[in-house]
């Protein structure tokens, strides 16, 4: 009878033991601990609602005006730089109308190739060609270069030379290729354009070499092409003018005009003598033979390096 009620009184603890246990689970289940009572809303950021932060995490449109008033007045950035006399006045206004004229003659060219007229339009272009190196040059000899400057020029190369020649370049294939060839290869030239006067404002400058070939002398070459009438079957000029949209945007090393000055005279006499022998043949030479300079000297300097 010991040994019984022994046993009984062991198995009513295992049972009274394992109904506590199952109390002890369904309340943990039901009342987590206090460390991770707080997770979920750790973890979703649901605290922040409670703190009054949600101004914190709302979007802000870039578009809107800060909600802090600011204290200092916004100050007016001046496009003349340095002392701004009547003398540098007028000489910073005759570098615009150079870049403006420029512009213009961009317009006109366009207006010219919509009506037909597209050796009238080449010959503006490179009207715009010598105004566009002519506000440069002027603005360094008088000393009123500036930001200013630099950007209206940007956007005046635009117009002309990412725009007009483009435009002049397919009012010239009408005809004589497919409307499709003509506007894909015109539509490289604008884009490039737009790539390469972009990333020559934000580079360093180098003192020797172009980084690609400039837009300015990309569209003069376009416009003599057009001007002179190269004799070259129309699926070739595609093709030249999409090779010469890219060369825009490459990072082949091409001499400045200031190095090629530079060269000895009897360099030059071949191109004048070529000029008077055949002077479409000479410029296609010369066109070729820059562009080729650009992988050679790129190659050299791998070489070198």
């Amino acid at each position: 009878m010991r040994r019984s009620s022994t046993f009984a009184r062991q198995v009513l603890l295992v049972r009274v033991g394992r109904r506590d246990g199952d109390l002890r689970g369904a309340t943990d289940l039901s009342l987590p601990e206090h460390r991770y009572a707080d997770r979920p809303r750790r973890r979703y950021g649901l605290n922040r609602f409670e703190r009054g932060d949600v101004a914190s995490i709302a979007p802000v449109s870039p578009a809107l005006s800060p909600a802090t008033p600011v204290d200092e007045p916004a100050r007016a950035i001046p496009l003349l730089p340095g002392e701004r006399t009547v003398a540098r006045r007028m000489k910073f206004a005759v570098v615009n109308a150079c870049t403006l004229s420029s512009l213009m003659l961009g317009m006109l060219a366009i207006f010219l190739a919509m009506q037909g007229e597209v050796r009238v339009a080449a010959l503006c272009l490179i009207a715009c060609v010598v105004f566009d190196g002519l506000d440069g040059a002027l603005a360094r000899k008088f000393g009123v270069a500036s930001p200013f400057g630099a950007q209206m020029d940007s956007l005046a190369d635009m117009c002309s030379f990412g725009l007009a020649a483009p435009v002049v370049v397919y009012a010239s294939l009408a005809g004589s290729v497919s409307t499709a060839a003509a506007a894909v290869a015109c539509a490289l030239v604008a884009a490039c354009a737009a790539i390469r006067l972009a990333r020559f404002n934000v580079s360093p400058k180098d003192g020797r070499f172009f980084c690609g070939v400039p837009t300015t002398m990309a569209a003069a070459v376009l416009a003599l092409t057009v001007a002179i009438g190269l004799p070259v079957p129309g699926t070739v000029q595609v093709a030249g003018v999409a090779l010469l949209a890219f060369a825009m945007v490459s990072s082949f090393p091409y001499a400045k005009l200031a190095r090629l000055v530079k060269l000895p005279p009897w360099v030059w006499l071949a191109p004048v003598i070529g000029a008077l022998v055949d002077i479409r043949l000479t410029f296609a030479l010369i066109v070729v033979g820059y562009l080729v300079s650009g992988p050679v000297l790129w190659l050299r300097q791998r070489r070198t390096a």
